[in-house]
């Protein structure tokens, strides 16, 4: 076993994680790999097989004998694992609760030890039912009643900052929480009801991509590449520490324009049909209308923010 110090990333076979995880042993970092492959897959790091300087351990955070030491002895923590997919939260809203909360305290408790920074990845959905135009890190947040499961996973994922925030501020443990926003790229699968996928595979098998609800909904997407940019970024900058910052792109597109962009861009002749939220997840589905975020106090602390044209996106993500 190397005595070099490690990065430890949870969720690392991941859609995300797995970029990040190729990303930092590019740059010749060793890296360990907690993720029970329930929504990540070996296969999403086979780019990195044989690589020395990445070991995969198969478990839950939970699960994981040597996660004491492994988070005490650790360089940085990206702690990435988490539910993902609208459709998986809607179905699994008891799992999304209990274990967001409880692994991530796990977590937290380990790093605490010898204060080895961590970064935890949230998401927009705690901003929710916000009617605001872009979205700041420093706003307050409205989200949906608890009879619509749908919301559980903002809740979960709001916890979870709390709780990091808390043990900052009482542990003096360094951490830094970044929102992502939706992010797409290769490796991503329309499994979970992630849009872009789900209309790339539609449009390439030429049926019909299913817009839901009237379609007017909009949202902006960030290329992943732009965002484990990012994420490489924060650790370095130390003004990051104990703050939230937004993560995503801001060319803002409403889903039935981002129906017929994909239809456009890969030359399909697939039609666009609009499915009412009823039929796709269930009665009383709520969704947000908008979901466009503020990254200037990204770019003010890292000199960087996602710039990746949506076309562009689309194309790469087409090609993988």
């Amino acid at each position: 076993m190397s005595t070099r110090p490690h990065i430890l990333v949870t969720g690392g076979a991941g859609f995300i994680g797995s970029h990040l995880v190729e990303r930092l042993l590019a740059a010749g970092r060793r890296v360990v790999v907690i993720d029970d492959l329930s929504t990540g897959s070996r296969d999403n790091l086979r780019g990195c097989a044989g690589r020395p300087g990445l070991e995969i351990i198969e478990a839950k955070i939970r699960d994981c004998p040597r996660l004491p030491e492994l988070a005490a002895e650790a360089e940085f923590i990206y702690h990435l694992a988490a539910t993902v997919g609208v459709e998986l939260v809607v179905q699994s809203a008891l799992h999304v609760l209990e274990s967001s909360f409880h692994e991530t305290q796990l977590l937290l408790q380990a790093a605490a030890v010898r204060r080895t920074p961590l970064l935890l990845t949230s998401t927009s959905e705690v901003y929710g039912k916000s009617q605001k135009p872009e979205f700041s890190e420093t706003d307050d947040l409205l989200i949906g009643p608890p009879g619509q499961s749908r919301w559980s996973y903002a809740c979960a994922k709001l916890t979870d900052e709390f709780l990091a925030l808390a043990y900052a501020r009482e542990k003096g443990l360094p951490v830094i929480i970044a929102r992502l926003f939706n992010t797409v790229g290769p490796r991503q699968t329309g499994r979970y009801g992630m849009v872009l996928p789900r209309f790339i595979a539609s449009a390439r098998a030429g049926t019909a991509l299913r817009v839901y609800g009237d379609g007017a909904q909009t949202r902006c997407f960030c290329l992943v590449t732009d965002v484990v940019e990012a994420l490489v970024r924060l650790p370095a900058n130390p003004a990051a520490r104990g703050e939230i910052f937004n993560i995503g792109g801001t060319e803002e597109v409403s889903m039935l324009e981002l129906a017929r962009l994909v239809v456009d861009t890969l030359g399909s002749r697939s039609p666009v049909e609009l499915i009412p939220y009823e039929q796709a997840y269930a009665p009383g589905f709520d969704d947000m209308r908008r979901r466009k975020p503020r990254v200037d106090k990204l770019d003010r602390v890292t000199g960087f923010h996602p710039q990746t044209s949506l076309r562009e996106i689309i194309r790469l993500t087409a090609a993988a």
